[in-house]
């Protein structure tokens, strides 16, 4: 196969004229500066906004950084030389610096009152002490452990009697509204009598990023589902909220003499704790983001994605870093069939004549569908309900329409002449693994799918394209996956465990160690069928009628000239009885794929 080359074109909207650049993020204040991070550089800026500075350029990622207590130092955290240690630099620019070399991730919290560099390390984790904090000075030298057993994100108070600190990390910050055991108050510890305050707690939010400022520890509460600022004074007792966003969460936090600067919806936020007034920076971050560059990558590495074979098997449909791609078998040449740089093409899906090509892009700003002929050419864009991320598209063999799933667990489908879309079916739960593709009956009238119970064991469903109506067709008391239609139209093939019982809570650690098996089982459609493995017996038959010389629709051998047409019919009465175990030991098999008929394909992690 030819060498693959694509062209990839980044389209960075960094300014919105009146609003400034998006994406700012992590800011530490001075009493007239301000740096953060964008696009894992340093940046500067004054506190009144403006156009930004870079001070850094290397090719690692650079974050969490923080001003010293004189303001003339930021100590930042960097992923140069393959790993992340603790680096300072001039406020006006310079070769950082590196104090620490350990292998493990030494992450930037602050400073000490005497001038070190407070950072988080796991160099002494150990079973249930994971992280501690340490300081180090900026002249070098080996740091020295904080007398507190177990610390993550945290810092010493300006006078040094008092550490305010979140006793362990999140694996997941993102989850917002997190209720679990992660989410843990402030502990406020007096370093010379070991005594513990905690930040109140009621609703079990989590709080994070705690700063000293003028005497209260202030950090960031979901008590009010959006992650907002609030103090705690450790004198008084006093809690208080000081922001109150709804729609964007505030994502960080530093406190500087007179103020405290954040960063919420993608943009620097100035407080005045006082007043409790806030302010958005007008901030303008102009680079060369190099980065960005149109540039051209080779397209024949580990990332083809959703591959799918024309229907004669001439040529295979993948996505590579968004864009639609169409290889031949043999001969001739690639096509680029989205050649969109910018956009991002998902989910690349043959029509069953093989004419045409479909797939979802987002060159709209959401995404649609996208119909074009196998050349790419005579490309037409379907619009799609609500606005989301799609999956799986599957082209029903008449070729009239496309179902296909989104993010929020909908099952959907549109019908291609008119445009018109329906939502077929909704999952009763979220769950991690996605298994509810829809999948067409070989007559385009049924779509089949898993869906989870109350039980949350899933069952197969069909839909009903001409009614309207939804039909269970396992009974629920096995876990049953990947339904798969049999091309002759008489079966429904699909996987079901019977000791999936305790993954079913996906989220409980008591999940983690059971082993699933799956056994294949076929299910008689209609009332009138027979099971495929019937046994077999040897009888006389009667013999054929004499030909009559009649050879209307006929062809040698007496086989029907016109191929047989295939319709499905599902009797719901009693087919919870007509579900046939195959033979077959089980195992873990994950899916099937569909074949001739009275064949199938199936995948089994090992």
């Amino acid at each position: 196969m030819k060498t693959l080359r694509l062209l990839l074109i980044f389209l960075f909207s960094s300014l919105i004229y009146g609003q400034g650049t998006q994406l700012l993020r992590q800011p530490t204040i001075s009493d007239n500066t301000i740096v953060f991070v964008y696009a894992n550089d340093l940046w500067k800026v004054p506190v009144s906004g403006g156009q930004a500075e870079r001070l850094t350029s290397n090719e690692g990622y650079e974050f969490s950084p923080h001003f010293s207590n004189d303001g003339s130092w930021i100590a930042f955290t960097a992923e140069y030389d393959g790993n992340s240690d603790v680096y300072v630099i001039p406020v006006g620019g310079g070769e950082p610096k590196r104090l620490t070399w350990h292998p493990g991730d030494d992450v930037v919290q602050g400073w000490t009152p005497d001038g070190k560099v407070l950072f988080r390390s796991g160099r002494e984790a150990r079973p249930t002490q994971t992280n501690k904090l340490f300081a180090v000075s900026p002249e070098g030298g080996l740091p020295e452990a904080i007398a507190i057993p177990r610390a993550a994100y945290g810092e010493i108070s300006p006078d040094g009697k008092y550490v305010a600190y979140s006793p362990i990390t999140s694996w997941d910050p993102e989850w917002r509204n997190y209720r679990g055991g992660q989410a843990m108050p402030i502990w406020i510890v007096e370093l010379a009598t070991g005594s513990l305050q905690r930040t109140p707690q009621p609703t079990e939010e989590r709080h994070l990023d705690p700063v000293w400022h003028n005497g209260k520890v202030f950090y960031l509460s979901e008590r009010d589902l959006a992650s907002n600022i609030w103090s705690y004074d450790p004198v008084s007792g006093q809690e208080q909220q000081h922001t109150f966003h709804k729609k964007f969460d505030v994502k960080s936090l530093d406190a500087g003499s007179g103020s405290i600067v954040y960063e919420q919806g993608g943009y620097l936020h100035i407080l005045d704790p006082q007043t409790n007034a806030t302010r958005q920076l007008v901030v303008e971050v102009r680079g060369d983001m190099n980065f960005a560059r149109p540039r051209w990558e080779d397209a024949n590495g580990n990332n083809l994605s959703n591959a799918g074979i024309s229907p004669t098997g001439q040529r295979a449909l993948f996505e590579y870093r968004g864009e639609i791609f169409s290889v031949p078998k043999e001969k001739g040449t690639f096509r680029n069939l989205s050649n969109s740089p910018g956009v991002a093409d998902r989910y690349p899906v043959w029509s069953p004549m093989g004419d045409k090509v479909a797939w979802f892009s987002d060159a709209s700003g959401e995404y649609q569908l996208m119909v074009a002929d196998q050349d790419g050419r005579n490309a037409k864009t379907y619009p799609l309900p609500n606005p989301t991320f799609y999956f799986q598209p599957d082209w029903s063999p008449d070729g009239n329409y496309i179902a296909y799933s989104d993010t929020d667990y909908n099952v959907w489908i549109i019908a291609l002449s008119s445009g018109n879309v329906l939502k077929a079916a909704t999952d009763r739960y979220a769950h991690p693994n996605r298994t509810m593709n829809p999948v067409w009956s070989p007559d385009s009238r049924w779509i089949a799918y898993s869906k989870q119970l109350d039980s949350h064991f899933k069952a197969i469903f069909a839909y009903d394209v001409q009614t309207r109506q939804e039909v269970q067709l396992t009974d629920g008391m096995a876990d049953a996956i990947s339904p798969t239609w049999d091309a002759g139209g008489e079966y429904l093939y699909f996987l079901a465990s019977t000791n999936y019982g305790l993954q079913s809570g996906w989220l409980d650690m008591s999940s983690y160690d059971p082993q699933v098996t799956r056994s294949l089982y076929a299910l008689v459609l209609s009332a009138r069928g027979k099971a495929p493995n019937l046994p077999e017996s040897d009888e006389e038959k009667a013999a054929p009628p004499t030909d009559t010389g009649d050879k209307k629709g006929k062809k040698k051998g007496g086989e029907e000239e016109a191929e047989k047409k295939v319709v499905v019919t599902i009797d719901p009465i009693g087919i919870y009885s007509r579900i046939v175990p195959l033979k077959l030991e089980e195992r873990n098999y994950v899916s099937l794929a569909k074949g001739p008929e009275h064949q199938l394909y199936i995948a089994e992690s090992v």
